[in-house]
């Protein structure tokens, strides 16, 4: 399916029931779910697994190419709903299933193309770019706050008083609800923020202070740690 969208439009809670390629050739989506929100950037995909109710927010004007996979025909695909790097090949690929009829021949081109499109989507690097949404009303407190201003910094002692806790019970909490260090989600917080930011093309350094970051350098090393590339080259 190939279907564009403009800035800020949503498609509403659904679910498929077969896994999906979720490729945007322009335009960056945010996708939720129960579990929590993926920022997929251009270059990038969601794979979302079947059944997975979720709903998909556009940020800039949205081009969408996405394949419905039958995970049960294909071996070895994600059991999991991640974002994957896409490479050159995989884009086209994706692009060209989209004018693939639903009823194409298993030994024909058609075909052929689609397991190579699945081949690729199997081998493709998975990247760090999930934020897991907590349950517990307390976390979300905290959660929703650093989503809405990413450069506060708030200590958990300080939450922890404000919500009249310990210390102890707020690290407890995000390493139950969320698999993280409170530090470590705050930290991916403040990615997912600066690659939507990214996205719309904003200078990195007026990028990183509202990430909280005293410098661009100390958030270029932030960036680099995570993806191997310095911001100025993520998008290229």
């Amino acid at each position: 399916m190939d279907i564009d969208y403009p800035d800020g439009a949503e498609t509403g809670w659904h679910a498929h029931p077969r896994g999906q390629l979720l490729h945007a050739v322009e335009g960056v989506m945010i996708v939720r779910s129960a579990a929590g929100l993926w920022v997929v950037p251009p270059s990038r995909a969601l794979w979302i697994t079947a059944g997975l109710e979720h709903t998909v927010k556009m940020s800039g004007h949205v081009r969408i190419r996405t394949v419905f996979v039958d995970a049960t025909t294909f071996d070895h695909l994600p059991d999991r709903t991640c974002v994957m790097a896409v490479s050159s090949l995989l884009r086209e690929l994706v692009v060209a299933a989209a004018r693939v009829p639903l009823d194409y021949a298993e030994d024909s081109r058609d075909g052929r193309l689609m397991r190579l499109l699945a081949d690729e989507t199997r081998v493709a690097d998975v990247l760090p770019l999930h934020l897991p949404e907590p349950g517990d009303v307390r976390l979300r407190q905290i959660c929703d706050a650093i989503m809405r201003r990413p450069a506060d910094t708030t200590t958990v002692g300080q939450w922890a008083s404000r919500l009249n806790v310990t210390a102890k019970t707020v690290h407890r909490l995000f390493a139950r609800e969320t698999g993280m260090t409170f530090a470590q989600w705050r930290e991916q917080a403040r990615l997912l923020f600066a690659l939507r930011r990214l996205a719309h093309g904003e200078r990195i350094i007026d990028i990183a202070f509202d990430c909280g970051y005293a410098s661009q350098s100390a958030f270029t090393a932030m960036f680099r740690r995570h993806f191997g590339a310095p911001p100025s080259s993520f998008y290229q």
